[in-house]
């Protein structure tokens, strides 16, 4: 759809404020495309929204993944109000169409909802500083806090066995067993040393299936750019991006965290001399993450904050090589083997993680 129809369309759809004036691109996310949209109010001020086309490929239940968002925020403005913040900054808000409905779906399938755009706010896409990952995690913990309460089981899942490492483990076999694109041979070492961890990919899963752990509302895609940072305090005031809310474990999102955030290589680096998880990171961002849950976690899932980082570390390199084995129909790539070198990046860390394993736990003692 060109810029003129998606105009249109925002103006004529969508209940937003004054005359549509000007559309582009915005951010660089990789599921939905994203754009800014300027409005002009007759006394001669802007405002000014988010209008997102919905990926239908990646999220088959729009419907299902819309009612989790509006759910969800309406929970969290309810939270926000009673301890006088402000709900139209610290929580998405969806503006409707004209007709009532919570997101617009047009004739050829294609699906757009309409935020509000949260002013004097920016996101970064890297660790600048200790500091700016401290945050990051006082935000997420605080996202864990504020859904504390929430009936998780209520949520539906908007990619089912998203983070069911268990499954990830099957799917990954069958890779290997099919080996459809005769990759196996170049691979041996890295596909023993998943196996060799199978028992690690059953740890969350069980711990939830026996109540050992509460099941709960979990972003799962805990990154630093999906944080809106305030310009006047930088501080992390807005979780974003909540397509993958639904019910899991507080683990998933605070092993990404740490999985991304904390590694001192690329995601895809070749040179795994260059890649570890820097302590300094860990303890900052687990200190920050304790913080924001303010005790809402239990002691277990305290004590088994390292085994969340290693678990999701272990999925994410188990996915990057399911796909390398199935000839790269997933995940993008820009070079040849790019795959295979995520999945060596993160097998890196992993047994990096291995190593300071005593460190780690030392880390969560004294928090």
């Amino acid at each position: 759809m060109n810029v003129e129809k998606l105009k249109q369309m925002a103006e004529e759809k969508f209940s937003i404020l004054g005359k549509v004036e000007g559309l582009e691109v915005f951010g660089n996310g990789h599921i939905n495309d994203t754009y800014l949209v300027v409005c002009r109010m007759e006394d001669g001020m802007s405002r000014r929204y988010i209008l997102q086309h919905m990926n239908g490929e990646i999220f088959k239940n729009i419907q299902g993944l819309m009612e989790n968002i509006v759910n969800v925020t309406a929970f969290l403005k309810k939270k926000i109000i009673a301890v006088g913040g402000d709900p139209m900054r610290e929580t998405l808000t969806i503006i409707p169409t004209r007709d009532g409905r919570n997101y617009l779906e047009n004739e050829d399938g294609s699906s757009f909802r309409m935020l509000a755009f949260i002013e004097d706010t920016f996101c970064l896409d890297a660790v600048r500083n200790t500091q700016d990952f401290y945050n990051s995690a006082v935000a997420f913990g605080n996202f864990q806090y504020s859904l504390s309460d929430y009936p998780a089981e209520t949520l539906c899942e908007t990619i089912p066995n998203f983070h069911n490492t268990v499954s990830r483990l099957a799917d990954f076999k069958k890779a290997v067993e099919e080996d459809v694109c005769g990759r196996r041979k170049i691979v041996e070492k890295e596909i023993q040393f998943i196996l060799d961890r199978e028992a690690d990919c059953h740890v969350i899963c069980d711990a939830i299936a026996s109540g050992e752990i509460p099941l709960r509302v979990t972003h799962n895609d805990t990154k630093l750019n999906n944080i809106m940072i305030d310009n006047r305090t930088g501080k992390g005031i807005c979780v974003i991006d909540l397509d993958t809310v639904m019910p899991g474990s507080a683990l998933y999102d605070y092993g990404d965290s740490i999985r991304f955030g904390a590694s001192t290589g690329a995601e895809d680096e070749q040179n795994l001399d260059l890649v570890s998880c820097d302590m300094e990171l860990f303890e900052a961002y687990t200190k920050g993450f304790l913080e924001g849950c303010r005790g809402s976690l239990t002691k277990t899932e305290i004590q088994m904050l390292p085994m969340g980082a290693k678990v999701i570390t272990l999925e994410q390199g188990m996915r990057f090589l399911t796909d390398y084995l199935q000839n790269d129909v997933y995940y993008k790539i820009q070079r040849e083997n790019h795959n295979l070198d995520r999945a060596r990046t993160q097998l890196k860390l992993v047994a990096d993680m291995e190593e300071k394993w005593d460190q780690m736990m030392a880390v969560i003692g004294r928090l």
